[in-house]
């Protein structure tokens, strides 16, 4: 009897949970009556992907079916290669009428963020089962044959069958970043750009699927230590892209200053890490185009990767794209970079293509600021309100006559706070030894007192006014650790 009773109990109305989310009056989201007009054959049934900037952005796959959206949220949106399935977290039935959505859900509702169309039109049934829904997409964006199956709950993977689309290029796993060399700005001939130089950390960062990651040109991961690429992440939305630019913090006279920048590079508490880029926000400014869409553009000329990286839309408090000038004279670019308290310019030759991991004349840079980079081979005793830290950090360049040592460049013990020379030390205590790594002995009256001596291997970088007649700097002032550099790549810069 309890079976039979059960059985006459009524189907839930289609809509019924998507109703039982959502308050009309509090939401722009259609809101039509609990039971639908149900069409169960349609001659094209219509499909919709929705990017949805919640409080994680993905995307919402919807398919007609008898008369409501079957809708999945994807949030890596839809697979491009047959070689990777992506997730599809099955959710309720949507109105048809949501296919034309786009809008504001307010905060605090039920999927509350922005919704726009990325993509809409017909479809091809092949199969719908309980277990397997395989069709065929006819969009402006998207096209091919899909099938989706479940694995555990709601939680659905979607896979493409078709071959990716002709000509597709997947993203790199890894690129190194094109290096300029250091010179004199050429003339301009109309062959040239001029780009500011910023006085930041260079980051290649990749964005899939609204999510982005940056690698330092060592290939160091630093995307935890930069809350702020969420942001840039969600500004790429679908776009599958590698950018080249420079993670810079601002002063409050809005000049770069790398002192601030350096300190956020070795927090490891994501308490400390938030609290950081609420003090000071760190920015993206963007240079450069490596990947986009299923397309390398390494082989693109600098003006044409320039009109692309332009077409992305690049701006904002978390990213923006440097300004590239091609009608004026570079030494104008290099005086107004001294006035704004930028780090110099870089010249790029326009039909330069993009040679990742070289170090090439079709770029050129010429610094307004003096700095050296410079590997830390010691420390030399504190004083006084320095006794239980540092008196000054021993620099040295590598040797051209001994492999493995340190050539002496002078020392530097200005431009520290308190706090930063306790960090520096926890920093290098680790690395102390007994010999010291420079090639040559350096006397008492050099050092001014006791050294410690450590392994060669951590850089940081100096300003100075000019080099000595014995090659050392006049002059120093510390400016931080530079966590993005290998000591191996540190040379004397011209």
């Amino acid at each position: 009897m309890a079976k039979a009773d059960k059985a006459r109990e009524p189907a839930p109305a289609p809509l019924a949970t998507y109703r039982s989310k959502r308050t009309k009056g509090r939401t722009p989201e259609p809101i039509p009556a609990a039971t639908p007009r149900r069409r169960r054959t349609v001659a094209s049934p219509t499909f919709v992907i929705q990017e949805h900037h919640a409080s994680a952005m993905h995307w919402d796959f919807r398919l007609e079916r008898d008369g409501v959206l079957a809708s999945w949220a994807l949030p890596k949106g839809l697979p491009v290669t047959p070689e990777e399935n992506h997730l599809a977290v099955h959710v309720e039935d949507h109105p048809l009428e949501y296919g034309k959505f786009e809008g504001t859900i307010p905060a605090g509702e039920y999927g509350g963020g922005t919704v726009t169309i990325w993509d809409h039109g017909t479809y091809d049934l092949e199969k719908w089962r309980e277990n397997e829904v395989m069709v065929v997409l006819h969009g402006a964006r998207s096209s091919g044959r899909y099938v989706l199956f479940p694995v555990n709950g709601n939680n659905w993977m979607i896979h493409r069958m078709d071959p990716a689309p002709a000509g597709f290029e997947p993203l790199p796993a890894t690129l190194a970043p094109m290096l300029a060399v250091p010179g004199e700005l050429p003339r301009q001939d109309g062959r040239w750009a001029y780009e500011f130089k910023w006085d930041g950390i260079r980051a290649l960062v990749w964005s899939d699927g609204g999510r982005a990651r940056a690698l330092t040109r060592n290939g160091n991961d630093i995307t935890a230590a930069f809350p702020e690429l969420r942001q840039v992440g969600a500004a790429m939305g679908s776009h599958q892209v590698v950018l080249d630019g420079e993670l810079v913090v601002f002063d409050e006279a809005t000049r770069p200053s790398f002192s601030r920048l350096a300190k956020r590079i070795h927090l490891a508490s994501p308490r400390d890490v938030d609290r950081a880029a609420k003090r000071d926000p760190a920015s993206l400014i963007v240079f450069d185009l490596l990947h986009l869409d299923g397309r390398s553009t390494l082989r693109d000329t600098y003006d044409e990767r320039r009109r692309q990286l332009e077409g992305l839309g690049a701006g904002g408090v978390a990213w923006a794209l440097t300004p590239s000038f091609i009608d004026v004279e570079g030494v104008d670019v290099l005086t107004t970079a001294v006035e704004v308290g930028m780090e110099g310019v870089v010249a790029k030759r326009r039909s330069s293509t993009y040679r990742p991991g070289e170090r090439c004349d079709e770029w050129v840079k010429v610094k307004a600021l003096r700095t050296q980079e410079a590997v830390i081979g010691g420390w030399t005793e504190g004083k006084g309100s320095r006794e239980a830290t540092f008196g000054a950090l021993l620099l040295g360049i590598p040797s051209a006559s001994a492999k493995g040592k340190l050539t002496f460049i002078g020392k530097v013990g200005t431009g520290f706070s308190d706090a930063s020379r306790a960090s520096l030390l926890e920093t290098l205590r680790p690395l102390v030894r007994e010999a010291s790594p420079f090639d040559e002995p350096l006397s008492r009256a050099v050092l001014g007192g006791p050294a410690t001596w450590v392994r060669p291997v951590l850089v940081g970088e100096a300003r100075f006014s000019s080099w000595t007649p014995d090659d050392h700097l006049r002059h120093p002032v510390w400016r931080g650790v530079r966590a993005d550099k290998s000591a191996k790549e540190v040379t004397r810069e011209s």
